[in-house]
This record gives structure tokens, C-alpha cells and sequence, in this order.
């Protein structure tokens, strides 16, 4: 059994977690109202559009997401009834699958871009000197590559 978290542990512990999802929440929020997509929709989209041929194998999504192979083609497969991206196999063994940028959803993106980016610097960049930006980019980095 792990030892009961001290009481330092245990306020940082809650300040993050109730912070995060709140944070999480009022930039969903925010972006479902303005754009329609949601955050996964937003992240899946960025990811494709970075990724060459704006196309990444589902398994490579799902890992640069954090999702379960499960989850990814729940996504993509919602995605795609909406025209944002395609699934199609992928060209090397067709084999696998491959996610790729629509038309669609590249303009949604580059319509949604800018509107997020003023909640992201409203409720998180604009809150925090860069002394303190680059401690939460330490921290993070540090448990994301635990």
C-alpha cells in the first residue's frame, strides 16, 4: 500500500487536478461554442495537420494522443461522418489504416486555430511570467516521460 500522501503532497496534488480539469473544461468549452469541434477533434487535427501528407497511421495518433487504439478509431470514425478526415488504407502494406486531413478539416482548424489560442492565452500563457512557464514545461515534461 503507498504511504498517505503529506499535507504539502496532498494540496499540490488537488491544486493540480482540480485546476487542470478546470482549465480543460473552460478550454472545451470555449471551443465547442466558437467552432463546433472539441478538444480531441482540435488535437487530432493538429496532429494531422503537422504530420506529412497531412496522414498518420491510427496507431501513431493514438500514441501521440494518449489514446486507446479503441478510442482513436471512435474518434476518427465520429471525424469522419463530418467530413474532417478520411480513413483509408495505408499505401506501404496496405495493411493498417491511415487518418488524413480533409480539405474540410484543415479550414476548420485554421478557422478554430486563432479562437483557441485566445482562450489558451486568456486562461493559461498570459497568466504565468516565462520564470513560471518554463517550471510548468520542466514538470510536465518530467511525469509526461514517467
Amino acid at each position: 500500500m503507498a504511504d498517505p500522501l503529506t499535507d504539502d503532497e496532498e494540496r499540490a496534488w488537488r491544486t493540480f487536478i482540480e485546476s487542470s480539469w478546470a482549465l480543460h473544461t473552460a478550454l472545451e468549452d470555449d471551443l465547442r461554442a466558437k467552432t463546433g469541434l472539441s478538444m480531441n477533434d482540435y488535437h487530432v487535427l493538429v496532429h494531422l495537420s503537422e504530420a506529412p501528407g497531412h496522414r498518420l497511421r491510427m496507431g501513431e495518433l493514438a500514441a501521440a494522443l494518449w489514446f486507446s487504439p479503441s478510442r482513436v478509431t471512435y474518434q476518427i470514425n465520429s471525424m469522419v461522418k463530418r467530413g474532417l478526415v478520411l480513413k483509408q488504407p495505408c499505401p506501404e502494406d496496405g495493411r493498417g489504416q491511415e487518418a488524413v486531413l480533409t480539405d474540410e478539416g484543415l479550414a476548420a482548424l485554421e478557422t478554430a486555430a486563432p479562437l483557441h489560442l485566445i482562450t489558451v492565452r486568456d486562461r493559461f500563457i498570459d497568466r504565468l511570467d516565462p520564470d513560471e512557464l518554463e517550471v510548468v514545461h520542466r514538470v510536465f515534461e518530467k511525469v509526461r516521460k514517467a
